[in-house]
């Protein structure tokens, strides 16, 4: 019998040694971002994590459209918070007509309608500003931040009378128009779930009107958008809304004629600028 030949090292004396794993040069950056950046590659393809990953943002995306709002819960939630609230539903009948009908949901029903106009005050004295809680495309944002985004405004807004907040179902932006006309409020600021992102299923936006009634316009209205931990906070979102209805209370209008003036909160806070 011959001895088995012990193995040799094939590597050319002086050649790099190739490490098994190469570090990601792209987790650092990563770690400040959701967005879906430095993916990888698997020939031609995504690498198996990063698809499976994005296979998830999506159900998450499409749950977050077809989820309902849990109504009743949420007028709980708002009373033990000491927030009066009424119930208002669009003129969609379920979230299948309202994804295929957005102009159902910019109006209310017969009954919503009815019942809004029979809790306006008899007296001149009428709130200054109303609040209306929107499922919109996005439920689980009204379910996460509507509620800590309403005590942070409460908290902003001292010298503001504040009427019920209305939440309202199967709704559209433009909804909080008639609802505001039909309580006599000066203002209506809308909460609403936004259109779900790739990495943000849950944003809430907010959109403020003055003087509102049917028939306005988008270009009539300003907007806070992505309102969420991971984006605009809560606290910061209320000093951009408290900011806007000072103005909107000087100029008698919003849109485009009211600019947002509040210094970057973020910017105050690091001491930069």
């Amino acid at each position: 019998m011959t001895d088995t030949p012990e193995p040799t090292d094939l590597t050319p004396q002086g050649a790099a040694t190739v490490p098994a794993t190469l570090p990601d040069a792209w987790a650092g950056l990563r770690a400040f971002t959701p967005a879906r950046i430095g993916l990888g590659r698997s020939g031609i393809s995504q690498p198996t994590g990063a698809l499976l990953e994005f296979s998830l943002a999506h159900a998450q995306a499409r749950d977050a459209v077809h989820t309902t709002l849990d109504a009743a819960s949420l007028a709980v939630e708002l009373a033990l918070a000491g927030f009066e609230s009424l119930h208002a539903q669009s003129q969609a009948t379920d979230r299948a007509q309202y994804l295929r009908r957005p102009d159902l949901g910019r109006r209310l029903n017969e009954s919503s309608r009815e019942r809004l106009r029979a809790a306006r005050p008899d007296t001149p004295e009428r709130p200054e500003l109303i609040f209306v809680l929107a499922d919109g495309l996005s439920a689980l944002a009204i379910t996460r931040h509507a509620l800590p985004m309403l005590i942070a405004a409460r908290e902003r807004l001292p010298d503001w009378s504040i009427g019920p907040v209305v939440i309202a179902e199967q709704s559209r932006v433009a909804l909080g128009d008639e609802v505001g006309e039909l309580l006599g409020a000066r203002a209506v600021a809308l909460l609403v779930g936004e259109r779900p992102g790739l990495s943000s299923p849950d944003s809430l936006g907010i959109y403020l009107t003055w003087s509102p009634q049917v028939g306005r316009t988008d270009a009539e209205r300003n907007c806070i958008s992505n309102i969420r931990p991971e984006g605009l906070s809560y606290m910061q979102a209320a000093g951009t809304l408290s900011g806007l209805l000072q103005g909107a209370r000087r100029l008698g209008s919003t849109g485009v004629r009211l600019k947002d003036e509040q210094p970057n909160a973020r910017l105050t806070e690091s001491g930069a600028g």
